[in-house]
């Protein structure tokens, strides 16, 4: 399952690249044709919204997989590994719970607006609210084998823990001097 969730990873991390590509050139292509050539492309704006969108949400699910998102582990790295589980498991339960929200609310959402189009592209707007359903689906599986992982015992003590540290912490920590590089 982990190599089935590491692949999905990968393909989000290519259409994100995809629609950071395409919201550039429509961006920038849109501005030098009002500026040049006092003409514009009708849709760009509204594909550029759709496109952020979409990357915004398959960036929270990469930042879900690789443990990117902010979190306060002072107090949790303190605890014996019973504490770390435990708040482990607690923090996931609540995660999913919220997950499954946003998932009821994006499917309702995405059901009542797919006959709605939009005005300049005319895309159903069910596409824009689907963004929120495929971020549930794809974070829920995440989670889940996240949980029954910890559940299991397949988890290290250091797992327990799902903050990443920054960069530069990490950098300072396998330096020589102790200082950042």
């Amino acid at each position: 399952m982990g190599r089935f969730i590491d692949g999905y990873v990968f393909i989000l991390k290519v259409a994100i690249v995809a629609c950071l590509a395409g919201m550039l050139v429509l961006v920038f292509g849109n501005v030098v044709l009002r500026y040049g050539f006092n003409s514009g492309i009708t849709v760009s704006e509204e594909l550029s919204r759709l496109l952020f969108v979409w990357m915004t949400f398959m960036g929270a699910v990469v930042a879900l997989h690789k443990h990117g998102h902010l979190g306060m582990d002072s107090l949790v790295a303190l605890l014996p590994r019973t504490g770390r589980l435990v708040c482990f498991c607690a923090s996931h339960l609540l995660m999913i719970y919220a997950t499954v929200l946003l998932l009821g609310g994006s499917w309702d959402q995405t059901v009542i607006n797919l006959s709605v189009t939009a005005p300049a592209t005319g895309l159903s707007m069910g596409f824009f609210y689907g963004a929120g359903v495929v971020f549930a689906v794809l974070a829920l599986a995440i989670l889940v084998v996240n949980l029954v992982r910890a559940v299991t015992g397949r988890l290290g003590d250091n797992e327990l823990i799902m903050v990443t540290e920054s960069e530069e912490t990490v950098d300072a920590a396998h330096s020589p001097s102790g200082r950042p590089a």
